[in-house]
C-alpha cells in the first residue's frame, strides 16, 4: 500500500462531497507530473484529501478503489482518473502553515511544489500528519 495526497477545491468538490457520494471519480488533473504520480496509484492505497483555496489544509483520508483509467469525459488519452471512496475525516484539519513550520516536511512536494495536485506521501509524513491531527491510525 502507498500513500498519496490529492488536492481539491472545496467549493467544487470537498471531502464532505466525497462522503455524501460514497465513491467518486477523481478527475481534472492536467499537470504532467501529477498525472505521472496518478499512474502509480493502485486500489487499496490511501490518500490525504487536501482542500486548496482559503482552507489550505488536509481534512480527511480517502481510499483508492480503482486502477487509473482513461478519463471518459476526455478524448486525449493522456488524461486519467481514479475512483476514490471516503475513509475518515481528521479530528482537526492540518494546515499548510503548520506543515511548513514543521522541519519534518521541508522536502515534501506539498511545500516545495505547491502547484502539484497529486503527490506521494512518505510513511513518515503520513504518520506525522496523523499525529498532528490527533489520530491513531
Amino acid at each position: 500500500m502507498s500513500y498519496w495526497l490529492l488536492k481539491t477545491e472545496p467549493e467544487s468538490f470537498s471531502y464532505d462531497d466525497l462522503v455524501r457520494f460514497g465513491r467518486e471519480r477523481w478527475n481534472g488533473v492536467r499537470n504532467y507530473r501529477a498525472l505521472k504520480n496518478m499512474r502509480q496509484i493502485h486500489p487499496g492505497d490511501q490518500a490525504f484529501i487536501y482542500h486548496t483555496g482559503k482552507e489550505k489544509a488536509i481534512v480527511g483520508v480517502g481510499q483508492v478503489v480503482s486502477e487509473p483509467y482513461p478519463d471518459p469525459d476526455e478524448t486525449d488519452s493522456r488524461y486519467i482518473v481514479i475512483d476514490v471512496a471516503p475513509g475518515y475525516r481528521l479530528n482537526r484539519p492540518v494546515t499548510l502553515k503548520e506543515i511548513k513550520a514543521d522541519p519534518t516536511f521541508h522536502e515534501w512536494a506539498l511545500v516545495t511544489q505547491p502547484r502539484l495536485s497529486v503527490m506521494p506521501v512518505t510513511p513518515e509524513h503520513w504518520a506525522r500528519v496523523h499525529a498532528m491531527a490527533a489520530i491513531n491510525y
